[in-house]
């Protein structure tokens, strides 16, 4: 594909989407009646704003999910130090209610408007940002034309391009160039991602790290800590996390092969809590007793899985235990973060498909933090194994602890990098009065 028809097929999805535009009401209507978009606030998703734009200096801020949404909350936490107002969009339920959470009003949410050309016309037309920092790998091309036709500095952060991503852009380098183009800079993971991002036609890459590493543990409720503490007394537990569909069975059939030597409580903490209904009838067919933190359950010496289906709980969760299996490896693909579990003191097992978290799982598996498993079975032999071997299971946490230090420094990288950016609005931040709104 030429420039010149990458520049015409480029239009044409624009287009396309503006011819799309009438449906999109019943489109977000169905989502909503699934239970996947938040019925109330669903006129965001087609640009219209549900809050005020304040005056001064604004930085659009786009995470897609939970994962990005954690990762970029220091970095706005930064922004804001400076003065200068933010607005966070994300994707998903999930994600908006861990935003209300954890950041509060150090930003403004809105659901991200969806990728037609009128959508994110009319939002950027409202907000008018100064700047947009793109979390990790949301590439969405109207929304970075609109951008750059308006000439707003658009930024990827915590940038990474995943094995099957790469390959695709590749089959249409013209038309990777001609949307990498837009972007100002592109602030990479590591030196994997940065060269192919350069690869792909980006003209500014650096590379700072994962931002991942520079968050802080996640929060938890310690008077209900204390409670569950108290409830298990002395019993062994072991976790499964960031599960998708087979994975929860898996741990059902893990936690039913150790039960008799162990007499383990399983925590399963799926992606989706949302699936809990579904999850807990496989379990209960498995044999299990489960018990749930929607409901209240007690962790009764005859509960077998504890079925952590909120949000926003990990730091929870993961304190309950010693040793966790990070899902989304062994059946799905892509992985999860196992950056949590590490700082948190645990000893971390994964599936081998974790290709969106290379990096940091060759530092962890290098220190002797993370051990990968090939199948359920394995996966059984490495939770008894560590659920009875103390010394191996404190020399894990320990490296893996260490790992993560050593891992700090990208967002001040990061920051370093956006300075060019950043700082002019931080200057005309604070030549401004603090209380003026504007619509």
């Amino acid at each position: 594909m030429s420039g010149r028809m990458a520049r015409f097929a480029l239009g044409a999805y624009q287009a396309t989407g503006t011819l799309l535009t009438p449906f999109v009401g019943g489109y977000l209507a169905y989502r909503a009646a699934k239970g996947k978009e938040d019925h109330a606030r669903r006129l965001e998703r087609s640009g219209y704003a549900s809050a005020d734009r304040p005056a001064g200096p604004l930085v659009w801020f786009h995470a897609a999910s939970v994962g990005e949404t954690n990762a970029v909350i220091p970095l706005i936490r930064e922004i804001r130090r400076r003065d200068i107002h933010v607005i966070l969009t994300t994707g998903t339920i999930t994600s908006a209610k861990l935003a209300a959470e954890r950041i509060g009003n150090d930003a403004i949410h809105q659901y991200v408007p969806l990728d037609l050309k009128p959508a994110v016309s009319r939002f950027l037309e409202y907000w008018q940002p100064d700047c947009a920092l793109i979390a990790e790998s949301e590439i969405w091309p109207a929304t970075l034309m609109e951008l750059g036709r308006r000439r707003i500095p658009q930024i990827l952060v915590n940038a990474r391009m995943s094995d099957r991503s790469f390959e695709r852009w590749g089959r249409r380098p013209a038309l990777a160039e001609a949307l990498f183009e837009n972007l100002a800079l592109v602030i990479a993971q590591s030196d994997v991602d940065a060269e192919r991002f350069r690869d792909l036609g980006a003209r500014h890459v650096m590379m700072s790290g994962n931002l991942k590493v520079d968050t802080d543990a996640p929060p938890y409720d310690a008077e209900v800590f204390a409670d569950y503490k108290k409830q298990l007394g002395g019993r062994k537990t072991w976790a499964a996390i960031s599960t998708f569909d087979g994975e929860e069975k898996a741990a059902g059939i893990v936690h039913r092969a150790l039960k008799e030597r162990n007499g383990q409580l399983t925590i399963i903490v799926p992606r989706h809590p949302e699936r809990a209904e579904e999850i807990e009838a496989e379990l209960v067919k498995l044999g299990l007793k489960v018990a749930r933190r929607t409901r209240g359950d007690a962790l009764a010496p005859d509960v077998d899985v504890f079925l952590g289906d909120t949000i926003g709980e990990m730091g929870l969760y993961l304190r309950l235990t010693e040793v966790a299996f990070v899902g989304r490896s062994l059946f799905a693909e892509g992985g999860q973060n196992p950056l949590e579990p590490a700082m948190l003191g645990c000893a971390v097992l994964s599936g081998s498909n974790v290709q969106n978290f290379r990096e940091a799982y060759q530092k962890l598996a290098r220190r002797g933090s993370a051990r990968m498993v090939r199948d359920t079975e394995m996966l059984a032999k490495g939770v008894h194994y560590l659920l009875t071997n103390d010394d191996a299971r404190r020399n894990m946490i320990e490296a893996g602890i260490g790992a993560v230090q050593e891992m700090r420094g990208a967002l001040t990288a990061t920051v370093k990098g956006l300075e060019p950016y950043i700082n002019p609005l931080t200057v005309k931040a604070r030549l401004l009065p603090k209380a003026a709104v504007q619509r």
